[in-house]
């Protein structure tokens, strides 16, 4: 877990705690796409997959996530924003070498709260 002075690994420059981790841990709702997918890339980054799963929409999400113990997030690239969808690259390491993930990711909105929907990796 990261530690809740660190910087939060969204990539803001702010500490963890007043960043993502208070969405982790329920303090707060994302109040934007961005917000909710810089949370979902923190969340990766520091373990929290139950995050990930309880923010995915409960039409398109799977029975469970499970955390790549050979992968580590290492940077988060916003590329776009709209209304209900974000475009980003998310660098990581793995034990053969580095790699990123650009995915164009759409979300809904339900009952008051964003939820990730799906998204199109290329």
């Amino acid at each position: 877990m990261t530690s809740l002075r660190a910087d939060c690994p969204c990539g803001s420059g702010t500490a963890y705690d007043a960043c993502c981790g208070r969405l982790h841990r329920g303090a707060a709702q994302a109040a934007t796409p961005e917000e909710l997918m810089r949370s979902r890339y923190a969340a990766y980054a520091v373990g929290e997959t139950d995050y990930v799963w309880r923010t995915w929409h409960p039409r398109t999400r799977p029975d469970s996530v499970a955390q790549d113990p050979d992968l580590r997030w290492t940077g988060l690239d916003i590329v776009a924003t709209g209304p209900d969808w974000v475009e980003f690259v998310a660098r990581y390491e793995t034990p053969s070498g580095p790699g990123e993930l650009r995915e164009h990711s759409r979300f809904a909105r339900r009952a008051g709260r964003w939820f990730y929907l799906d998204g199109d990796v290329g």
